[in-house]
């Protein structure tokens, strides 16, 4: 059973920066596509970012291109979403998921239907 950990939340002021990692033990994520999702308050959860399985692909959602950069280390077994030029917008709570992919080179953020595993969220909030 894979199980995903989130960290590296918290407060900022806005235009600051958080690095979140998300870490999966036991189980390689190697075979995984992974995505990073949010909630805020009042909203639906949306996607933000995904990797493909081996990193050659990513992809953003319009509002974070540009300031938030998702990467991967499988030597770590760990996904990172590195978040700059914060804004209150982004204040959420933040998921990691894992999706089973048989291709390397996709993954998707326009539905989280596809993720089977999901971690417990860490917040993140953007405020002075």
């Amino acid at each position: 059973q894979l199980q995903l950990v989130e960290s590296g939340g918290g407060l900022v002021q806005p235009g600051g920066s958080l690095r979140l990692s998300c870490a999966a033990s036991d189980v390689t994520l190697d075979n995984y596509a992974i995505g990073w999702f949010r909630q805020a308050p009042g909203k639906e959860r949306e996607g933000v970012s995904c990797v493909s399985r081996g990193g050659s692909t990513t992809d953003y959602v319009d509002s974070v291109k540009g300031r938030f950069t998702i990467s991967r280390d499988n030597r770590k077994n760990t996904v990172y979403l590195q978040m700059n030029s914060l804004k209150p917008e982004d204040t959420a709570v933040y998921y990691c998921a894992a999706d089973f992919v048989a291709f390397r080179g996709v993954c998707t953020i326009a539905t989280e239907n596809t993720y089977d595993y999901w971690g417990q969220g860490t917040q993140v909030t953007v405020s002075s």
